[in-house]
């Protein structure tokens, strides 16, 4: 039953890893992006239409792979496949 906890209690750290790493790098990408439009826009003004329409289907983008982590770590908080597993060991 030990084992058992550790397991609860490792699984509990990894979401929070999962989910904090996961935001912290969505955030990154979108505020380096962000920057480099705006630094192209003010280059050259006439591109902004087309500049603006990569540039939410990059952020849509990278929204959705902090959205899959967040999902991942609900996985791992609802039905935990690792508790799982070692409770059909039979411990």
């Amino acid at each position: 039953m030990e084992l058992y906890a550790h397991v609860q209690g490792l699984t509990a750290i990894a979401i929070g890893i999962i989910i904090g790493l996961g935001a912290l790098g969505a955030c990154l990408g979108i505020a380096i992006m962000g920057s480099k439009f705006l630094e192209s826009a003010a280059r050259q003004p006439e591109l902004v239409p087309l500049l603006q329409g990569r540039m939410f289907l990059l952020a849509g983008l990278i929204d959705a792979s902090f959205i899959i982590g967040l999902a991942v770590a609900l996985l791992f908080a609802f039905s935990n496949p690792l508790a799982g597993a070692l409770l059909n060991l039979g411990h």
